[in-house]
């Protein structure tokens, strides 16, 4: 007796199952359709992405050894088709752009490149302050202090990562420019940061030599740079 009622319990569970298949079955399947081609589809775009950051490391590669080669147009033609690489190499490829502007002796061009990049909000803060610095570079030579200041003083802060290069640049054009008591300001600000490059520590102590020299002012001693 009890065999009988187990077999039509079993019926009776398999007849809910038929049913719960009916009705829910083409949608398990249709689920289970989409994760494998989901997944298949994912693993496609990784291998895409891949495939066009590859390219686009070796046509940067590629056009930077034109560059050094001082071949800018060849390397300028390869700039222009990073334009819309995936990942950083557009902006680097605009940094280079405006290197080799400023190396082919074109100055006002490189400037003004260099200027759009420190200014274009869309990129990363350190291809922004990277580009300022070179533009307080090129401006260094061609500009008067406030022209420097006003691309690089904000970058000076006692954490910021480029402070040492932007301070070194506004105490060199501080002093081309006359502004001595500007230029120990800076180069006081480089001596008591415990962080400041050897090399830039040296090249700074060497100008407060100098204004020691020509000013006898103790103050610019470069004890510490060295």
């Amino acid at each position: 007796m009890s065999d009988i009622f187990r077999e039509v319990d079993e019926d009776i569970r398999q007849e809910k199952y038929r049913r719960l298949w009916d009705r829910f079955g083409p949608w398990v399947i249709g689920v289970a359709v989409l994760i494998v081609v989901g997944t298949g589809g994912y693993r496609g775009w990784l291998y895409w992405q891949e495939t066009r950051s590859q390219s686009a490391g070796d046509t940067y590669f590629e056009a930077v050894n034109l560059s050094e080669a001082d071949k800018y147009q060849e390397a300028a033609e390869l700039y222009g088709e990073l334009e819309g690489a995936i990942g950083g190499y557009p902006a680097l490829a605009k940094l280079r752009q405006a290197t080799d502007l400023a190396n082919a002796g074109q100055t006002d061009e490189a400037l003004a490149a260099f200027d759009a990049l420190a200014a274009d909000s869309s990129l990363m803060e350190a291809i922004q302050s990277v580009a300022a610095i070179r533009a307080g570079y090129l401006a260094v030579d061609t500009q008067d202090y406030a022209a420097v200041a006003d691309r690089v003083e904000k970058l000076t802060g006692d954490t910021g990562p480029f402070r040492a290069a932007a301070r070194e640049l506004l105490a060199l054009s501080a002093w081309k420019n006359g502004n001595i008591e500007e230029a120990r300001k800076w180069l006081s600000a480089l001596r008591d940061d415990p962080e400041t490059p050897v090399e830039v520590g040296r090249r700074t102590g060497l100008l407060a030599d100098v204004i020691r020299a020509a000013n006898g002012d103790a103050d610019t001693d470069s004890e510490g740079n060295n």
